[in-house]
């Protein structure tokens, strides 16, 4: 007998897509292997790793455990879909400058987090980026460059917010 599926929207990268799910599909699944949006990586399936971080409504999230069909109507931003118009993240450029990454598994997910933690407001130093970061292992050690990385866009918008002032 075969499982009935569920009709669900979700705007990806600002595309939307009106899509058929089974009960048990995982975010991570319906990205990856639906729509072909590989960047997001299935490490370790268990919400451990944070390779699979995508941002859900600007909240970062696992994708592994999510269940497509509780993010029905959500807006859903992947590693693909961070640079706008042809320009890098500012948070992308900043791992290219600061080489924060080595084999690159881990780094959708680290840049995904990353933007999402600099849009929280709740980093001020560099052992608050440690702290909120540490759900994102990087199995290369890359942590000084991320850290780097994530500082320097700190800094950036602190100096353009005292500017603005």
């Amino acid at each position: 007998m075969d499982t009935p599926k569920i009709e669900i929207a979700l705007t990806v990268n600002g595309v939307r897509h009106d899509i058929a799910v089974a009960p048990w599909e995982t975010l991570l699944d319906v990205l990856r292997e639906r729509l072909h949006l590989t960047g997001s990586k299935k490490g370790c399936d268990q919400g451990q790793c944070g390779a699979c971080t995508v941002l859900v409504d600007g909240e970062r999230i696992n994708s592994c455990l999510a269940l497509v069909v509780s993010r029905d109507g959500a807006a859903i931003t992947t590693v693909e879909g961070l640079a706008e118009g042809g320009e890098l993240h500012p948070l992308q450029a900043a791992f290219i400058e600061h080489d924060a990454f080595q084999c690159g598994y881990c780094t959708p997910g680290q840049l995904c987090s990353g933007v999402a933690l600099l849009h929280e407001g709740r980093v001020h130093t560099r052992e608050d980026i440690r702290e909120l970061m540490s759900g994102n292992l990087c199995r290369c050690g890359a942590y000084t460059n991320i850290a780097d990385a994530i500082e320097t866009v700190l800094d950036r918008q602190n100096a353009g917010r005292e500017a603005a002032e």
